[in-house]
């Protein structure tokens, strides 16, 4: 547990070992052969951190971190990709009900391929904080499957 929380302190915080110097202080990147112990450490839980991130990710993503050199900006770049306002979030719950009251099955579509639509708009939904009841949804459901 403490090592996980280690971790997520490499996430917000930096991980370039760094030394102050001269007068007033200022903060300079330490040459590799001055690293201590801690530095490594710290440069190490770095390492994983950043790959947890990177294999917890799809390719989409990880283009829009491959630049980031620590796991603080990786993390920073996915926070703000992820950011929505409430604007946004409004917008897409209305194109995600459209989508919801228009649900039809398909000609000679399979059923499981039909409940993998819908569930993944009710699944949407969900992550933008709509919940639509149980008993719609299995209403709904029965509705648009063929009579056969």
């Amino acid at each position: 547990m403490a090592e996980d929380l280690e971790l997520c302190d490499v996430i917000y915080g930096p991980f370039v070992p760094m030394k102050t110097i001269g007068e007033p202080a200022l903060k300079i990147p330490k040459i590799r052969k001055n690293y201590n112990n801690v530095d490594r450490k710290a440069i190490e839980k770095n390492f994983r951190a950043k790959n947890i991130i990177v294999y917890g990710i799809g390719p989409d993503e990880y283009n829009r971190i491959s630049t980031c050199q620590s796991a603080k900006k990786i993390w920073e770049a996915l926070q703000t990709a992820h950011e929505r306002t409430t604007q946004v979030n409004q917008s897409k719950i209305d194109m995600l009900i459209t989508d919801y009251e228009l649900f039809r099955m398909k000609d000679d579509e399979p059923i499981q391929d039909m409940h993998t639509r819908f569930t993944s708009i009710i699944s949407e939904l969900h992550s933008l904080g709509e919940i639509i009841p149980r008993n719609k949804l299995i209403r709904k459901i029965l509705s648009v499957l063929p009579g056969s």
